[in-house]
């Protein structure tokens, strides 16, 4: 459903639960510089350069999508740095009538030699994957790259401005869970805010129930380093929950997509590498809306493709129907 807002004739998109949908996640490339092992097998076939959506196709995508009532755009991979001249399509992004926020998620091996460039290009913030402050832990995890590239990526992100630069940790029992603590340490010294994120069976391996801490353990280790937090900051509509960092002057955020689910709340399409529209992150299938832009199909079929997705989800996602690998849906 669409409805055009009182005296703005701001469109507003909404779906059959609702919920107004306002953000879209735009995965630029299937193709990552790791191999983190609850996101892709080492031997991934990445899709070829021509079934990838173009530049010029995601920005009229995000275009219409403004017109349909998004508000807020993240671009994701893969990892979106390793595309070539991705400050290019920040910067068309940036400049789209409409747009109130501009983010970005990334590995943060690349970030060091792009972020200046992102946040002249018109990028507000990033958020960076990093699941260890060990660099042999590192490699076991990533199966490629070095952690102190990141932490550099990390820390030109500050410098640049890319700010609140949020740490993405997925924690995982046997592999990192006992560093949690060490990461609200790495939060006030680096000053970034660290949110800790269930570890999600997108496609179920045979460990992942052996391997899952929930957000209460998680909570219950921090002990008295952390208090609830109550305020205009604690924004319920966002998928992750915040608590005070005692001390650190911010907050650390707990995302919570199994044991707390936020279906109820979700107000986000996904837009894959090669163009197909999703109601959810779950979904097996989607609008391809890669067709319709290559067929000539005119604006308002566009836009009528973002009703269709918004229309097509269901009041909660089952992780039972993912079929997709993390890298190829942008998490």
């Amino acid at each position: 459903m669409e409805h055009e807002s009182g005296k703005s004739g701001i469109q507003e998109l909404r779906d059959n639960h609702d919920r107004t949908i306002t953000y879209l996640r735009v995965s630029v490339t299937d193709r990552c510089n790791m191999r983190c092992v609850y996101c892709m097998p080492e031997n991934t076939v990445f899709l070829p350069h021509e079934e990838l959506l173009t530049y010029d196709e995601i920005e009229r995508a995000v275009r219409v999508g403004l017109q349909s009532g998004i508000r807020k755009v993240r671009v994701t991979g893969g990892e979106p740095l390793s595309r070539k001249n991705i400050e290019h399509l920040i910067g068309s992004l940036a400049a789209l009538d409409g747009l109130e926020e501009l983010s970005l998620t990334t590995n943060g091996l690349m970030l060091a030699e792009k972020a200046d460039a992102l946040a002249s290009a018109g990028l507000q913030r990033v958020n960076v994957s990093l699941d260890t402050l060990s660099p042999v832990r590192f490699k076991e995890i990533c199966r490629a790259g070095d952690i102190e590239s990141v932490i550099r990526g990390i820390r030109a992100a500050n410098e640049a401005g890319l700010k609140p630069v949020k740490i993405n940790v997925v924690v995982m029992r046997g592999r990192n869970e006992d560093e949690i603590g060490d990461f609200l340490d790495f939060s006030a010294r680096e000053d970034v805010i660290v949110r800790f994120i269930e570890y999600m069976p997108i496609i179920k391996g045979p460990d992942w129930d052996a391997r899952f801490v929930s957000r209460d353990e998680i909570i219950e280790k921090l002990g008295n380093r952390i208090e609830p937090l109550n305020g205009p900051d604690d924004n319920t509509r966002a998928p992750a929950r915040y608590y005070r960092l005692l001390g650190a002057g911010h907050n650390v955020g707990f995302i919570s997509s199994v044991s707390h689910g936020f279906c109820s709340m979700c107000n986000r399409l996904r837009l894959t590498p090669d163009g197909r529209l999703l109601a959810c992150l779950l979904a097996p299938d989607g609008i391809d809306l890669k067709a319709l832009l290559r067929s000539g199909a005119d604006d308002e079929e566009i836009a009528a493709a973002f009703r269709g997705a918004a229309a097509a989800k269901n009041a909660k996602g089952r992780f039972a129907d993912s079929i997709r690998p993390m890298h190829s849906v942008g998490g």
